[in-house]
C-alpha cells in the first residue's frame, strides 16, 4: 500500500495532479482544497498522504495534504456505498472540521450536495460515522449553522463557494454570530483586493 509520496509536482488540474518521484509520474486524484493549496507550486517538491484504491480494472491513488483529510476520507469510504470518488467529492464540499461537525450534529445538507449522494446515503453516513469522528468544540452545531449562513450570505453577494470556504477557514472560532463572521469575512476580502 502506498501511504505517502514525495516528489516534484509536474502537472496540476482541479481533479488530479502528477508527482514525479524517482523517474515515475504518479497520477493522484485530489480534492478542491488540495488543488487550491497547490496552485502556483508546479515544479516544486511536495509531499502527499495517499489512499490506494484497488479495483478489478483500476489501481487509483487519492492524495491529501494532511493526515486529517486522509483520516476522514478513509472513514467515509468505509461506509458501504461510498466509493473513493464520492469520498473525494464530499471532502471537496467543506473543510474537514466542518464535515466533522456536520456529521456529528446530523446535518446532512452538506453531504447531499455531492452528485450521487441522496438523502438516504447521507443519513447512512451520519449514522455510521457520528460516533467515530472526533468533534471539536462544545458548540459544534451552533458554529456549523453560523458557517452555513455565512456561506449562503456571501454566495448571495456573488462570491464563489470555494472562495467563501477558504475564508471560513481563516475566521477564528472565537468570533461568534453570523453577522460578526460575515463582517470578518468581508474584512479578509477587502484586504485581498
Amino acid at each position: 500500500m502506498i501511504y505517502q509520496i514525495t516528489g516534484k509536482l509536474t502537472f496540476l488540474t482541479p481533479s488530479f495532479l502528477v508527482i514525479e518521484a524517482s523517474g515515475v509520474g504518479y497520477k493522484i486524484f485530489i480534492s478542491s482544497d488540495t488543488f487550491t493549496s497547490l496552485k502556483g507550486k508546479r515544479d516544486t517538491s511536495i509531499s502527499l498522504f495517499t489512499y490506494q484504491a484497488v479495483r478489478e480494472n483500476a489501481l487509483d491513488l487519492f492524495g491529501f495534504l494532511n493526515k486529517a483529510e486522509l483520516d476522514i476520507f478513509e472513514k467515509l469510504v468505509s461506509v458501504s456505498g461510498i466509493g473513493p470518488k464520492s469520498g473525494l467529492g464530499i471532502l471537496s464540499l467543506a473543510p474537514v472540521e466542518t464535515l466533522r461537525k456536520a456529521i456529528g450534529s446530523g446535518d446532512i445538507s452538506y453531504l447531499t450536495k455531492v452528485s450521487g449522494i441522496g438523502r438516504k446515503t447521507a443519513e447512512k453516513i451520519v449514522l455510521e460515522l457520528k460516533d467515530k469522528l472526533e468533534l471539536y468544540g462544545k458548540n459544534g452545531e451552533e458554529i456549523l449553522g453560523e458557517d452555513s449562513d455565512v456561506l449562503e450570505a456571501l454566495r448571495s453577494l456573488g462570491y464563489k463557494t470555494s472562495e467563501v470556504r477558504e475564508l471560513l477557514k481563516k475566521i477564528p472560532n472565537n468570533i461568534i454570530g453570523v453577522s460578526n463572521r460575515i463582517k470578518k469575512a468581508l474584512e479578509f476580502l477587502s484586504k485581498t483586493k
